[in-house]
C-alpha cells in the first residue's frame, strides 16, 4: 500500500542531504508555480514521451454502465501495472530499465548530462525513429509524442517518494541532468496536472472524470498531498449512485490509501442511506458491482423485514451476477457471507443455509454453528462480542433495525408439539410505540403453521389509559383452524425469574391473532418509567409457550 500522513519521509529512515534542502522547500502552503518549467529555477530535464493514442473516453455519469466500464477498465490496466512494477530502490546501478507494457511508467537517461537548457519542447516521431542513441532496451511500442520539461529534483523529492528514489538511489540515472518518463496518451493529462500541483498546490480540472484521474496519477507517483486534495474536491461535487459506485470501483492501490478513505466512507454511507430499502430497489441494486453491494450490506440500518429476507437478496444478487457456481461460492463465501448476519437468521432459514449449493458447504457448515452457538450463548458473552464487533466493518454479530423482531425458539415434539419464544424488547423501543404504535417479531412455526408475536401499545377498554399488551396470531389466511394453548411471561425484579401474566387457549383461523390488551394491568407510564420492574438493564423480556391442543 502505498500511502503516507505527510509527503515527506522520516528524516530518520532516510537522511540525505538533498532530500533535507527538498523538505525545507515544501510546506503547505508553499506555491512555487512561478518555477515550473523554468530554467531558472530548475537543475533538470524531465522527458516525457507518449506512446500510443488514448484508449480511454470520459464517462457519461448520466449512464451508468458506462461509468462503470469506464472505471472497470482503469482498474484493471492499473492492476496490470501494479503487477509488472518496476522498484528502483531495487535496481542495481547499471540496470537498464525496460518494461513490456506499454502503459507503465518508464524511467530512462540520457548519457549527455551536460546537455544545455532547452525549451519545453513537444514532437513527434516517426515509429521507427530510435528513442535516442544509446543501446537501452526499450519496448516495441512506438513513441508518438515527446514534450521536454524543466524541473525541480527538491521540489519533486519533497513531494513525492517516488521522484525523491529516482534523485537519490545513488543509480546511475540519479546523478544525470535528463530523465524520461514513458506514458500513455491516456495518462498526459492528469500528468500534466500532477506536475504542476507539486509546484503550486492546486489543480485546474474541477470535474469529476479528470480529478479521478489526477487521483490515480498521484497515487502512480505516491503524492498523497495530491490525493487529498482530489478527495476533498471530489467529496465537494454532488453525490449520485454513478459517482458513488465509481468511487468505490476504483483501483484497489487506490482504494487501501489512507488519504481516499474520507471520499470512499462518504459513497459507502450514500449508498447505505439511499437504498437502505433492499427490497423496494431490489431492481437497481442487482445491477450494482460487487463493491457497491458491500456498501449496502455493511449498514445497520437496512430497512428489511428480517436477516432472512438479507440472505435471500445476497443470494439472488449473487445468483444474477455470477452464473458460474464456482466464482459464486468463491464471491459468497469469501466477499458476502461476512456480510450476513447469520446470527439473526430464523432457524428454518439456517437449515437451508446448510443444504445451499450456493455456498461450500464446509465454510456453511461453519457459519451455521456460528449463529446458533451465537443464539445458545448467556447474554453477557453475547454483549461482549457485539461489543468486540463494533470495529468491524461488516458487524456479523450486531443487530439489524429489523421490520420484525429476531426471537429464540426452543422447539419440543413429545410428549406434544411445543415451542417456546423469547422475544426482548428495548427501553427505546418500547417508548417509540407511543400512542399506538406496534412491534411484530419474526415468524416462527408450530405443527407446520406460521405464527408471530406482537406488542402494542393500545388504549385499556375499561381505564381508558394506555397500556403495554401483547398478542400471538397465525399467519396463514384461509379455511385452517388451529387449537393452541398458550401462555405469556415476564421477567421482572427483583427475581429477574420469568413470571406468568396471561394464559389460554384459542382456535385459531387465518389472519386472527389473540392476546391480552394490558398484559401488566398498570398504565403506560408506570409500564416505561426508569423504576419499572419489567426492564432489567433496559430489556423487556417476554416469553410465550404455545401447545397444539391434543
Amino acid at each position: 500500500m502505498k500511502d503516507f500522513n505527510t509527503d515527506l519521509f522520516d528524516p530518520r529512515a532516510a537522511i540525505d542531504s538533498d532530500y533535507v534542502l527538498a523538505a525545507s522547500t515544501s510546506s503547505p502552503d508553499s506555491d512555487f508555480g512561478f518555477a515550473f518549467d523554468d530554467s531558472n529555477f530548475s537543475d533538470r530535464l524531465l522527458r516525457i514521451e507518449i506512446v500510443g493514442g488514448s484508449d480511454e473516453t470520459e464517462p457519461d455519469f448520466a449512464g451508468r454502465s458506462s461509468v462503470l466500464d469506464w472505471a472497470r477498465r482503469k482498474r484493471r490496466k492499473e492492476e496490470r501495472k501494479t503487477e509488472n512494477f518496476l522498484d528502483l530502490g531495487k535496481c542495481p546501478q547499471q540496470q537498464v530499465l525496460t518494461c513490456d507494457d506499454p502503459d507503465m511508467v518508464e524511467v530512462l537517461s540520457l548519457e549527455n548530462p551536460d546537455e544545455g537548457p532547452v525549451a519545453m519542447i513537444e514532437e513527434s516521431l516517426s515509429g521507427d525513429e530510435a528513442v535516442n542513441g544509446n543501446d537501452l532496451n526499450l519496448d516495441s511500442s512506438t513513441v508518438t509524442r515527446v514534450k521536454t520539461l524543466h524541473i525541480s529534483s527538491p521540489i519533486l523529492a519533497a513531494k513525492s517518494p517516488f521522484f525523491y528514489k529516482l534523485f537519490s538511489n545513488g543509480m546511475k540515472e540519479s546523478d544525470q541532468r535528463l530523465v524520461t518518463l514513458r506514458i500513455s496518451a491516456s495518462e498526459e493529462a492528469a500528468l500534466m496536472e500532477l506536475l504542476n500541483f507539486m509546484y503550486c498546490n492546486s489543480l485546474s480540472v474541477t470535474k469529476a472524470p479528470a480529478l479521478l484521474d489526477v487521483l490515480m496519477a498521484a497515487d502512480k507517483y505516491e503524492v498523497s498531498s495530491c490525493m487529498r486534495y482530489c478527495s476533498r474536491e471530489l467529496r465537494l461535487l454532488p453525490m449520485t449512485p454513478e459517482s458513488a459506485l465509481l468511487y468505490l470501483d476504483l483501483p484497489s492501490s487506490v482504494l487501501m490509501a489512507e488519504a481516499v478513505q474520507s471520499l470512499t466512507d462518504a459513497a459507502k454511507q450514500y449508498l447505505a442511506g439511499r437504498y437502505k430499502d433492499l427490497i423496494k430497489y431490489q431492481e437497481d441494486i442487482l445491477q450494482f458491482p460487487l463493491s457497491g453491494i458491500e456498501a449496502i450490506l455493511s449498514s445497520n440500518d437496512l430497512l428489511v423485514a428480517s436477516e432472512d429476507a438479507v440472505f435471500d437478496f445476497v443470494l439472488k444478487w449473487a445468483r444474477f451476477n455470477y452464473p458460474s457456481l464456482a466464482e459464486r461460492q468463491e464471491v459468497l463465501g469469501v466477499r458476502l457471507a461476512r456480510f450476513i448476519r447469520f446470527p439473526y437468521m430464523s432457524c428454518r432459514k439456517l437449515k437451508k443455509v446448510l443444504t445451499c449449493i450456493d455456498f461450500d458447504h464446509e465454510a456453511a457448515s461453519k457459519l451455521v454453528l456460528e449463529a446458533l452457538f451465537f443464539k445458545a450463548d448467556f447474554p453477557h458473552r453475547q454483549r461482549a462480542l457485539i461489543t468486540n464487533d463494533s470495529t468491524s466493518p461488516s458487524h456479523p454479530f450486531i443487530e439489524r433495525t429489523y421490520k420484525y423482531r429476531p426471537v429464540k425458539i426452543i422447539e419440543l415434539e413429545l410428549p406434544r408439539q411445543q415451542c417456546v419464544i423469547f422475544l426482548d424488547l428495548k427501553r427505546e423501543e418500547c417508548i417509540s410505540l407511543f400512542p399506538s404504535g406496534r412491534i411484530y417479531s419474526q415468524a416462527f412455526h408450530l405443527g407446520g403453521q406460521g405464527f408471530f408475536l406482537s406488542a402494542h401499545c393500545n388504549m385499556d377498554q375499561q381505564s381508558s389509559f394506555h397500556c403495554f399488551g401483547l398478542f400471538l396470531g397465525m399467519q396463514e389466511k384461509g379455511s385452517v383452524t388451529f387449537a393452541v394453548d398458550y401462555e405469556f411471561s415476564a421477567r421482572s425484579k427483583p427475581s429477574e425469574e420469568f413470571l406468568s401474566k396471561y394464559k389460554g387457549n384459542y382456535t385459531f383461523t387465518g389472519g386472527k391473532a389473540v392476546g391480552y390488551r394490558n398484559l401488566f394491568g398498570i398504565p403506560w407510564t408506570s409500564f416505561t418509567a426508569e423504576d419499572s420492574i419489567y426492564f432489567i438493564n433496559g430489556v423487556l423480556h417476554l416469553r410465550a409457550e404455545l401447545t397444539i391442543k391434543s
